[in-house]
């Protein structure tokens, strides 16, 4: 946690925030901050029919659907002084169907079918339809025609959170199936009834794949990479400079750039929301999206995987792995991109095919998620905030002894069945990842697998105005003492000479036997 000293000035005259605000109507009538996304809105409707966009939870994916509800009802009113309203046909007003599944759960078989039914029938009750069809999709179907009749426009649907009843029962492999069945054969009438349809939408958190999901519906336009609708969801830095410039004033403005931003999609990176509001009605620094629900399925994920933690931050793919998801093929670097723990640091080109170089976004992902890897490590969470802050303290005195005893302690106090069920205790699993996850759930500076010319560091440490390096090695493997000669042998200290910094290096050796550290060397470069 993190408190500004200095407060805002009380007297500014100030909008409200809109926190947890996801319509239009209230942002626009009550004084609430809005950030302007109608010209993306208006643009999107020109460029294609049928669309799709993934991005991460609580990014105001249901804001901007609101949003298009309201331009294609034509209610002209809420957009006055932004840029739809001299863009837009206010003459003509278009039926929607709006459907959710953000606020329902769909663990159980038969949930989702239930919650389709209700949905179909609130729409049944409002509009005065007598459905003939016993099933969801004709039903769907019945609804569609009703409302182009009645209208005499075509109809505009959008869909929020179109995957929720997939992720709410992917620990149940046969439920997350059924409901992906499901939600295919109803999303199927989207293509039937295109004749019948002005414009489709549909967002989820999970970019699952077009054959799994949406089987023949090959003209939907999927969103989430184009660089042009990059600040579609999200604030930019214009955004928070202008629109929340009083908001500002008592709040270390590089810190909120480190905490929060850093989310990019092949274009202009942005701001979680939910976090920027948070932090300016708390005036605190605080892990405020990450608190709100990390999926304990990708930290077990991660495990069961034996998924190197280290590397997290430095993963390669390609635009075909971030864009293959489903029930029975998650890869992990898609998981952690589509649910926003990683996020696209650089882009290449080569032959025929683009790489993403994959990292954490921001301080606040960086340190929570580590600190909930920890966690899994560490069962004990009163033994492991200590060793914690106790880490952070011996760092600030340079405590080299001490370090080595709290290092020892880290090992030891791992479950004995924890390593029992790894097979990984090589520095590129298990001991780099216990160290690592120390020194990241501090938020730290921590590099891993650092390159130099001669070799790469195994983790360099900047801190305090002073840099630490340190190489890991299992003893059964190389020679005892080798860990440290190695840094010395390969010059790895020059790479950090022109800092004009005190330089730190330490050899931590292991021993798989003893499942702990059997040589600490330190020396100062």
């Amino acid at each position: 946690m993190n408190r500004q000293t200095d407060t805002p000035d009380d007297t500014m005259q100030k909008k409200k925030l809109p926190v947890g605000i996801q319509t239009l109507r209230e942002m626009r009538e009550d004084d609430f901050y809005y950030i302007d996304k109608t010209q993306l809105a208006v643009d999107l409707v020109k460029d294609v029919k049928h669309c799709f966009l993934s991005r991460p939870r609580r990014f105001g994916k249901s804001l901007f659907l609101d949003t298009l509800k309201e331009l294609f009802e034509g209610n002209e009113k809420l957009f006055k002084g932004l840029a739809a309203e001299t863009q837009w046909d206010w003459s003509v007003k278009y039926p929607v169907i709006r459907f959710s599944f953000a606020g329902s759960t769909y663990a159980d078989k038969g949930m989702a079918e239930q919650d389709i039914s209700e949905q179909l029938e609130q729409f049944a009750r409002k509009h005065g339809v007598s459905f003939h069809s016993k099933s969801t999709s004709g039903r769907f179907r019945e609804l569609i025609g009703h409302l182009e009749q009645q209208a005499g426009q075509r109809v505009v649907v959008l869909v929020d959170e179109y995957d929720k009843p997939i992720l709410d029962a992917i620990r149940d492999p046969e439920v997350a199936r059924h409901n992906r069945d499901v939600l295919r054969g109803f999303y199927g009438v989207i293509k039937d009834y295109d004749a019948h349809i002005k414009f489709s939408f549909l967002t989820g958190v999970s970019k699952f794949s077009k054959v799994s999901i949406f089987s023949g519906l090959n003209n939907l336009y999927d969103l989430t990479l184009v660089a042009r609708y990059a600040t579609i969801c999200g604030y930019t830095n214009h955004d928070i400079d202008t629109v929340f410039a009083d908001e500002l004033p008592g709040l270390d403005r590089q810190m909120i750039r480190d905490w929060y931003n850093g989310y990019h999609w092949l274009g202009e990176g942005v701001y979680n929301p939910f976090d920027i509001l948070q932090l300016f009605k708390n005036r605190e620094f605080r892990n405020y999206w990450f608190e709100t629900g990390t999926p304990t399925f990708l930290i077990d994920l991660l495990f069961s995987r034996q998924f190197p933690v280290p590397k997290l931050d430095k993963l390669i793919s390609t635009s075909s792995v971030l864009s293959s998801f489903d029930v029975e093929d998650i890869a992990t670097e898609a998981l952690l991109f589509q649910t926003g723990y990683l996020t696209i640091k650089n882009q290449e080109r080569l032959g025929g095919q683009e790489f993403y170089t994959l990292g954490y976004p921001n301080q606040e992902v960086y340190q929570s998620l580590n600190e909930n890897l920890l966690s899994v490590l560490v069962k004990d969470n009163s033994t492991r905030s200590v060793q914690t802050a106790q880490l952070y303290r011996l760092l600030l005195v340079n405590d080299f002894n001490g370090l080595q005893q709290l290092f020892h302690a880290f090992f030891a106090s791992i479950p004995y069945h924890w390593y029992t069920n790894n097979q990984i205790q090589t520095y590129e699993g298990y001991y780099a990842s216990v160290f690592y996850s120390y020194f990241a759930s501090l938020g730290l500076d921590v590099t891993v697998e650092d390159i130099t010319n001669l070799g790469r560091i195994d983790m360099t440490l900047k801190f305090n105005g002073q840099v630490y390096i340190f190489e890991f090695k299992v003893v059964e493997m190389v020679p005892e003492g080798n860990a440290l000669q190695q840094i010395k042998d390969k010059a790895y200290a020059d790479k950090y000479r022109a800092l004009g910094q005190p330089i730190h290096l330490v050899g931590v050796e292991f021993s798989k036997d003893s499942r702990n550290i059997t040589a600490f060397g330190v020396e100062q470069a």
